[in-house]
């Protein structure tokens, strides 16, 4: 996940309001099974992250090798929904990297499914989305991207920790979904309303 600057954020809403931004498919082929992006989700499934949280996060430092040495920080978080839920928008940042970012949870009422768009700030580009649904407190969203020239699956898992705690978890698998790494979490503690 790459931070990114809220400047980027008017041609996201242009992009995502209009229903022209391309979704992944609904499924994706592993080597012996298939990933089931679900559906049968709400349009509420984002109102938990509604507000500004306090968040500890952990990023892997070295991907894709098996190591378990963490690079750990502390940042905030402001979401706020349009759209009466059916968009919400998280604007982060990380004061001691001197980084922010935006992302864009958008729904889809007619596949009941989350589409959840970042940028790259380093790129400025618009990632692939990550497509999936909520099934109770535990939602899980697929996408297909790229990693230093490789492609990847990526595997978002949120899970609603009751009203004022909540976790983000990123995996990436490099063999088409058969294994799945943890890149990154984030620990939400709610510190307004």
């Amino acid at each position: 996940m790459q931070y990114r600057t809220m400047f980027v954020l008017v041609p996201v809403f242009a992009v995502t309001a209009c229903g022209g931004a391309q979704t992944a498919p609904h499924t994706a082929e592993t080597h012996s099974e298939t990933i089931q992006i679900s559906s049968g989700g709400d349009m509420h499934d984002f109102d938990f992250l509604a507000g500004d949280w306090t968040v500890a996060r952990r990023k892997l430092k070295v991907r894709g090798v098996g190591s378990d040495d963490w690079d750990e920080f502390v940042g905030t978080t402001k979401t706020t929904q349009y759209l009466g839920g059916m968009v919400s928008v998280e604007e982060s940042a990380s004061p001691t990297r001197g980084s922010t970012g935006v992302t864009v949870n958008v729904f889809n009422p007619e596949k009941r499914q989350w589409s959840i768009y970042e940028i790259s700030g380093k790129t400025g580009k618009l990632e692939p989305p990550n497509v999936g649904s909520f099934a109770g407190n535990r939602g899980e969203f697929y996408g297909d991207d790229v990693d230093d020239g490789r492609p990847i699956k990526v595997r978002y898992i949120w899970l609603k920790q009751g009203p004022d705690a909540a976790r983000w978890e990123q995996a990436f698998s490099y063999d088409n979904g058969h294994t799945w790494e943890t890149n990154r979490t984030s620990a939400f503690t709610r510190t307004a309303r």
